[in-house]
């Protein structure tokens, strides 16, 4: 009867379930069962919401990736319908963030990966996001990602867009890109590779600079105009990052340095030194290209700290990566689709049929 019913985990119709499912991508396990008491007269148990909750992850897992191709594929399309005068860009990026784990004395790295769609006209049509708890080395989202790009490229029929990759450069981003985008074939001419432009996050790129700011100069003053001055040349001016680093290096030279601010200079300048082809911003700018990874940060957010982050939270992987899937899929914008896609898989019931009864096997009867 209840696969008949389409009854999940023993509890939910096909319909609260959905409910159930989206309402746990916003609130609290009390707040879930609160709305359920009020909206629906449903009274459940903190076991059972679990189950169900997690019925509904599981079964819309095996449909998600799939549909998030299929949405980046839309916008591919409907951006090179688009016109203007900028190539159509597939922009990826990666980002890690703070996680409180149940049992765990420190917080412990989150990952999110976004892909993003813009137009001729510069204009994002679409982001989808990748996440996962945390792990070591964040090996698990490496995978996805890069299993993800790659089947978007080979399902992509017309010319290839623009490859961005939009990040800071920190371990894990510089590591994907060094190891993974840069040797990453073309799906469509074997042995040829694909060509990533990697720009470094001009923010994350500002804040190096106001580092410099406050170890060379003492005024408060004198240290927001070099800043402001800096960071305007790097974002607007041919190799700005160099120039920054020139008018850093003559104002080293005057000084008496401690050993701490020695060390922050260095890190600092190093930093702006080691990226600075990746730093090429005003001929970014001239071609339309974004400078920013705020959609990534905004992807941190949106999928964690919104939702994992709230006053006195910790979580466990398993648990988190229950509420994790519902928040990709709802987030990407590809629910309604893999929520269909769940239902129309599930087990069919055979039920037999009765044999109709006929006047002459009446009659043999009597």
């Amino acid at each position: 009867m209840e696969l008949c019913l389409g009854i999940v985990a023993h509890n939910a119709t096909p319909a609260l379930a959905e409910r159930v499912g989206r309402l746990a991508t916003q609130h609290t396990q009390q707040g879930l069962l609160d709305v359920l008491q009020s909206e629906h007269r449903v009274n459940w148990s903190v076991k059972v919401l679990r189950q169900v909750t997690a019925a509904v992850s599981a079964g819309i897992a095996p449909y998600l990736r799939e549909a998030q191709q299929q949405a980046v594929l839309g916008w591919l399309a409907q951006a090179y319908q688009s016109r203007g005068r900028r190539r159509v860009v597939l922009a990826v990026g990666r980002d890690g963030i703070m996680l409180p784990i149940r049992n765990e004395e420190h917080y412990k790295e989150g990952g999110v990966a976004t892909i993003s769609v813009y137009d001729r006209r510069g204009r994002r049509l679409g982001t989808v996001y990748l996440g996962e708890m945390p792990e070591a080395k964040q090996v698990t989202l490496t995978a996805e990602l890069t299993a993800f790009v790659q089947a978007v490229l080979a399902g992509w029929e017309g010319a290839l867009p623009r490859l961005v990759y939009l990040t800071d450069a920190g371990y894990h981003q510089t590591t994907f890109f060094e190891e993974v985008l840069s040797q990453m074939d073309n799906p469509r001419r074997a042995g040829q590779r694909l060509e990533w432009l990697w720009i470094v996050d001009y923010y994350h790129a500002a804040s190096y600079v106001t580092r410099l700011a406050d170890v060379l100069f003492g005024a408060e003053k004198t240290r927001q105009a070099w800043a402001r001055r800096m960071r305007r040349l790097l974002r607007d001016t041919d190799r700005g990052v160099i120039r920054v680093l020139h008018s850093a290096a003559q104002y080293y030279g005057r000084k008496t340095w401690r050993e701490d601010q020695e060390k922050e200079y260095s890190e600092a300048y190093n930093y702006l030194l080691t990226h600075s082809k990746e730093m090429k911003y005003s001929e970014y700018k001239r071609v339309g290209l974004p400078i920013g990874s705020g959609v990534t940060e905004a992807g941190c957010k949106v999928v964690f700290t919104q939702r994992f982050k709230q006053s006195g939270m910790t979580w466990n992987l398993d648990g988190g990566e229950v509420i994790l899937r519902l928040r990709l899929a709802e987030l990407s914008g590809v629910w309604d689709q893999v929520y269909r896609e769940y239902l129309n898989h599930q087990p069919l019931v055979s039920l037999a049929t009765p044999i109709a009864i006929s006047p002459q096997s009446d009659t043999k009867a009597a």
